[in-house]
C-alpha cells in the first residue's frame, strides 16, 4: 500500500470521529510513521523485538490540564508498519486504523488502558 493511501486511511478514520469529540482536538498533531523507534519501544516497557504497537499519543490528557495550561501540540502517532502486517486486506485495515485512532484518542481524554478495553478498544 502507498503512503498516501494509508494515510488517507488514517484521515478517513478521523472524519468519523463525532463531532462533541473532534472538537477539542484542534490542537492535537496525528501523524503517520513507519515503525515505532525500538528506544521508544522500551521506555513503554515492550521488547522491541516481540512488540506491536499500532498508536500512541504523546501530550498531556485533558483531564490533567490546568486552566491555564499552554503546551506543546500534543501529538497522536499511528505507525503504518505494525497496521499493515497485522492486517489481512484493506476492510481489516480500515477497522483496524479506526479502531486505533479512536483508542489514542481515548488517552488524550483521559483514559487508561483498562478503561478503553472495557469499551472495546
Amino acid at each position: 500500500m502507498q503512503r498516501a493511501d494509508f494515510e488517507a486511511l488514517v484521515a478517513d478514520a478521523l472524519d468519523h470521529v463525532p463531532a462533541e469529540f473532534a472538537r477539542y482536538l484542534e490542537n492535537v498533531a496525528v501523524m503517520v510513521e513507519d515503525e515505532p523507534h525500538p528506544d521508544l519501544l522500551r521506555k513503554l516497557g515492550l521488547d522491541p523485538r516481540r512488540a506491536t504497537l499500532f498508536g500512541l499519543f504523546q501530550g498531556v490528557p485533558l483531564p490533567g490540564r490546568p486552566f491555564d495550561f499552554a503546551g506543546l501540540p500534543d501529538r497522536i502517532v499511528i505507525f503504518a508498519g505494525p497496521l499493515l502486517r497485522a492486517c489481512n486486506g484493506k476492510s481489516e485495515l480500515e477497522r483496524q486504523i479506526r479502531t486505533t485512532v479512536v483508542h489514542e484518542i481515548a488517552h488524550f481524554f483521559g483514559l487508561d488502558e483498562r478503561h478503553i478495553r472495557r469499551l472495546g478498544y
